[in-house]
């Protein structure tokens, strides 16, 4: 039940998101379009609350300060399928530094989230917030 949860509520801000301004592009195995997506409608029937989405631009320290200080919902950190909404951030030269082998093909801040158990609606007004403090 509890994974179903995550799966809808995370299809549903992928979605919102995949049409924001902002936001160049999302990475959510369940959306289509998404890299992998044909792979995950072949084998999989559901999704977890961890996806990443692409900033349209890249953010300077203190925008991604601004951005990811000032959540209500979202904390900044690390899961693997907890309860709860994260948020973190990542500039493309630390994914290249991390992972010399990986295609990064974007230049604007990747922003890595996990939606938790929250109502979707509260997630959503949170993420909208967090965009009109880096217009």
């Amino acid at each position: 039940m509890r994974l179903r949860q995550h799966h809808e509520s995370s299809l549903r801000i992928a979605e919102w998101l995949a049409q924001h301004p902002q936001v160049a592009r999302v990475n959510h195995p369940a959306l289509p379009g998404s890299k992998g997506h044909e792979f995950w409608k072949r084998d999989f029937t559901g999704s977890s609350g961890l996806f990443s989405f692409v900033l349209s631009k890249r953010l300077n320290d203190a925008e991604l300060a601004e951005y990811l200080d000032n959540f209500s919902l979202f904390s900044m950190a690390y899961s693997w399928g907890g309860f709860e909404s994260l948020i973190l951030a990542n500039q493309p030269e630390q994914i290249a530094h991390i992972r010399p082998d990986a295609e990064v093909d974007f230049s604007g801040t990747l922003i890595r989230l996990h939606i938790g158990l929250e109502n979707v609606d509260d997630l959503q007004a949170d993420l909208a917030a967090g965009f009109a403090r880096i217009v």
